[in-house]
């Protein structure tokens, strides 16, 4: 590994970057003396009331540690014991939560190949047939990812789609919502059009990959469901004590719209790098870029050559696809300079 001081710039995640200035002074004035613990502040209020604005009055955020923690929460309230979720088989709780569904809520993943990472309706009905069934577990749930491991993202119409699928076979609509910000900047609406107004029950609104120092929501918009959340975040060791500090990060991202101007700002430079990426021999795009996300398939030599100055991942070694991811930090002279990097990789593996 290289020492860090050696990369100009990492694209491996948005999870590499800093915390937005704006955060770091709502947390820093969150700081002032001495508040109640665990959520009886009034930055946890402010952020409650910021829930309900953006996202509907019927909406009741609850604010967590980190992103599974989110999605395990979210998830426990619509669950039993022999139940199971379907699930795209590239979701990020089937593939990068170290099974924490299975393990900790004790359920079954019902997952479905796809090519972009987006289930739809037909997906839900062809794994109903078990309902019923004591020998199969039961799908309560569907859960899809907005925006998908893969870089897509859902448009209202098909997560509406979903919803209605789902709510017509008893089941609910949970989101992981991890860049759910990137998602509405991309479709060009506001994130109330695909959460509240697309039917979903439950998701979760990501902060960490966008700006904040650690800070996601659970966002219940079934209120039958809304009781258990205090019970199962603590359960879940997501009841942070200085819950102060995340609420202020939320509220701070949730005022004037810096949500958005982070993640569209994200999402341009990711667009940035896929249009320089047009004219090179021997590359190509995996997936369209929809987000903030550029998966490219490249020659593997330019990719090793590559790794020795940046910081990124592998997607599939085998099909030589590498994911590339900026943020809201991500300037366009460092866009500019990684492709040019990539142009003398991309050559001197074609010789």
């Amino acid at each position: 590994m290289l020492n860090d001081a050696m990369y100009p710039k990492s694209f491996a995640s948005d999870n590499h970057v800093g915390v937005h200035p704006k955060i770091f002074e709502a947390m820093a004035a969150a700081n002032r003396g001495d508040a109640p613990a665990y959520g009886d502040d009034r930055w946890t209020t402010a952020f409650e009331g910021k829930a309900r604005e953006v996202f509907g009055p019927g909406a009741q955020g609850f604010a967590v540690l980190n992103g599974a923690g989110a999605n395990m929460v979210g998830l426990a309230l619509m669950l039993g014991r022999y139940d199971a979720v379907i699930c795209a088989d590239s979701a990020h709780i089937a593939t990068h939560e170290a099974g924490a569904s299975e393990r900790l809520l004790g359920v079954k993943l019902m997952t479905i190949p796809t090519e972009d990472g987006k289930l739809r309706p037909v997906d839900i009905t062809s794994r109903l047939g078990g309902i019923g069934n004591p020998h199969e577990p039961q799908p309560t749930v569907v859960s899809i990812s907005q925006v998908t491991e893969l870089g897509t993202c859902y448009s209202p119409a098909e997560i509406s789609a979903l919803a209605e699928a789902a709510h017509e076979s008893g089941l609910r609509l949970h989101v992981d919502g991890a860049r759910l910000a990137n998602a509405a900047a991309y479709l060009d609406c506001d994130l109330k059009a695909i959460t509240t107004d697309a039917g979903v029950d439950v998701f979760s609104f990501g902060g960490t990959k966008n700006g904040a120092l650690a800070a996601e929501a659970v966002v219940v918009l079934d209120a039958s469901l809304a009781h258990a959340v205090p019970f199962l975040r603590r359960q879940s060791l997501q009841l942070a004590s200085k819950m102060r500090f995340i609420s202020a990060q939320l509220s701070a991202l949730l005022t004037d719209d810096l949500w958005l101007q982070n993640a569209a700002h994200a999402n341009q430079m990711a667009t940035r790098l896929a249009n320089g990426l047009a004219d090179l021999s021997g590359v190509s795009l995996a997936y369209p870029v929809e987000s903030n996300a550029v998966f490219a398939k490249l020659p593997p030599a330019a990719a090793e050559t590559l790794r020795q100055r940046y910081l990124f991942h592998y997607w599939d070694e085998t099909a030589g696809t590498v994911r590339w991811m900026t943020a809201f930090d991500t300037t366009p002279e460092q866009v500019d300079d990684f492709l040019d990097d990539i142009h003398k990789a991309t050559t001197a593996a074609s010789v």
